[in-house]
């Protein structure tokens, strides 16, 4: 079965600035590839200006890349028009790290769900009324609640009315950008299982975008690793969890609270920044950074390389990287 969304050779640049002659770049994604099939949930991590933010507006098609393809139901997203483009607008929503931006504060959160239902031409105006106070029910929001403004709902209340936008027109695919990273801990859990249910209850695709590896490990089957704009790292949540390959992997891992020391490594120290990506590192972006870079990772960008049954890693010296954890 072919994949719902396919990104292939993804690149995207913004302009930072300087004369026409000696203009530079903010090299924000390069050379991305990614896949979600119907039903699953690929978790997108990496920290902050690594370019995963900018992949979920190109998947939106918010932005057009300046290279490759993203393909939705084996569509070029950007080439959709006229009724093409709504029907997937329709199919594909967003779900943002801030719900209190998301929602006008001049409305009642049900009008905002409701407005959501009128953009797509859908029902009745009763129809509309109706399946507002589902959608609440839907997310665990009392449908009472649809009469009060943004600043009355709680930071997790507003989540959940996003979420409920989101699902009024009924997507195959859900693109969730950092959804929990504003919320308290115990906040985040319940809308992580809400997600989980959602994605079970109604075979939803979800690429789950966060900084948190420790959050992605709950909500999906797949995760992939982004680096500086590349992906460095990808394959089965739990693989990747237990023998991470990538020495920024193994930080991310490494950076997860667990009580158990034995699941501790020993070469996942990461110091300093992330590199800037208007001037990003020669080679391997991560060498500057990484504990076991050697001369040759100054210079050759690494690609994608097999490490395990569906487990491709980007780094040159993988083979020579031996701690694992214990379990």
């Amino acid at each position: 079965m072919s994949a719902l969304l396919e990104v292939q050779g993804l690149v995207k640049r913004f302009p930072a600035g300087g004369p026409v002659w000696r203009r530079r770049y903010v090299h924000a994604v390069s050379d991305v590839d990614l896949s979600i099939g119907r039903g699953q949930t690929l978790g997108l991590v990496g920290e902050s200006g690594s370019g995963k933010t900018t992949v979920g507006r190109c998947i939106l098609g918010l932005y057009r890349p300046d290279e490759g393809l993203v393909r939705f139901d084996g569509r070029d997203v950007a080439g959709l028009r006229g009724s093409t483009l709504a029907e997937f607008r329709r199919r594909v929503q967003p779900v943002f790290q801030d719900p209190y931006g998301s929602l006008d504060p001049r409305w009642t959160v049900g009008r905002s769900v409701q407005e959501s239902l009128e953009a797509h031409r859908i029902g009745s105006v009763q129809d509309r009324r109706d399946r507002v106070r589902e959608l609440f029910a839907t997310v665990g929001l009392d449908p009472a609640l649809g009469d009060r403004h943004p600043r009355n709902l709680s930071g997790g209340q507003r989540q959940r009315v996003g979420i409920a936008a989101a699902l009024a027109s009924e997507p195959e695919l859900i693109i969730a950008d950092e959804p929990v990273s504003a919320l308290d801990v115990s906040v985040q859990a319940q809308i992580i299982n809400l997600l989980q249910r959602l994605g079970r209850d109604l075979g939803l695709a979800v690429l789950f975008i966060s900084h948190d590896l420790g959050v992605v490990e709950h909500v999906s089957s797949e995760v992939a690793v982004m680096y500086l704009g590349r992906v460095v790292e990808t394959g089965p949540t739990a693989a990747i969890l237990r023998a991470p390959e990538h020495p920024y992997t193994r930080a991310l891992v490494e950076a997860i609270p667990h009580p158990d020391p034995s699941r501790r490594f020993r070469h996942a120290s990461l110091a300093g920044e992330i590199p800037s990506p208007v001037d990003p590192p020669s080679g391997c972006a991560f060498h500057p950074r990484c504990p076991i870079a050697q001369a040759s990772c100054r210079i050759q960008v690494p690609e994608l390389e097999p490490v395990g049954e569906d487990h491709l890693a980007a780094c040159p010296v993988v083979a020579r990287v031996t701690t694992r954890p214990t379990t």
